[in-house]
């Protein structure tokens, strides 16, 4: 005679196992799609500054207690005794607002593949947003003229050298940091031209290999 008590354990067992299998797949899926979702409005939500296009209009750019003009792919570097005015011509290519943060200005041209510690960039007195697809600006000043990084920069500037910015940002929400170095070059005309070099994201994992790793691809490649 058949054990009805046992048939009857194993099918509920069986019965459980299949409803589990498919929780867990449901739970999976979700899981996915949640992500998905998340990574869509990170997206709607990740500023990206570039330098402006040469076509761009100038623009003026007010200190406190002076203004520069910017024009279309170009930047601003003057000296004064006591203060040292530093502006760039930016354009948002990315879909979300970019709120400007912080910046490290480099007397000389920066090719290393690492971007400052988040606690050396310097604060900016006021937040500069630039809206996607849309022209802003980015400026800063140097005002203690005892300070080593007033001298470099001073140095820099009446030299004609190239020189490096780099621009600490987010989104409105103060999320995506980002850190994009710039490059501000001198042009025969007395005025100065910039482009972008790298980006890094803050908040992700850097997708480009280490040094050490490219090294060795490259060599496995030739």
């Amino acid at each position: 005679m058949a054990d009805w008590a046992t048939i009857s354990s194993l099918a509920t067992a069986g019965g459980t196992l299949v409803l589990a299998v498919a929780t867990f797949a449901s739970v999976r899926s979700a899981g996915r799609a949640a992500r998905a979702a998340e990574r869509s409005l990170q997206v709607g939500l990740r500023p990206l500054l570039m330098p402006s296009q040469p076509q761009d209009p100038s623009q003026k750019i007010v200190f406190i207690d002076h203004y520069v003009h910017t024009l279309g792919g170009g930047a601003v570097a003057e000296v004064t005794e006591e203060v040292i005015y530093l502006a760039i011509s930016l354009r948002n290519a990315g879909s979300g607002i970019a709120v400007l943060h912080g910046w490290v200005h480099h007397s000389d041209r920066v090719i290393d593949g690492h971007h400052p510690d988040v606690g050396v960039f310097r604060r900016l007195g006021r937040d500069i947003y630039v809206p996607p697809g849309a022209l802003g600006f980015w400026q800063g000043a140097l005002r203690d003229p005892a300070e080593e990084a007033f001298t470099t920069a001073r140095d820099g500037i009446t030299e004609r050298r190239p020189m490096t910015v780099d621009l600490l940002y987010g989104d409105h929400e103060w999320g995506q940091r980002t850190v994009s170095r710039f490059l501000v070059l001198p042009t025969q005309s007395e005025t100065w031209i910039a482009s972008v070099s790298r980006h890094w994201s803050l908040d992700r994992p850097d997708p480009r290999p280490e040094e050490g790793e490219r090294g060795r691809r490259h060599r496995r490649r030739h």
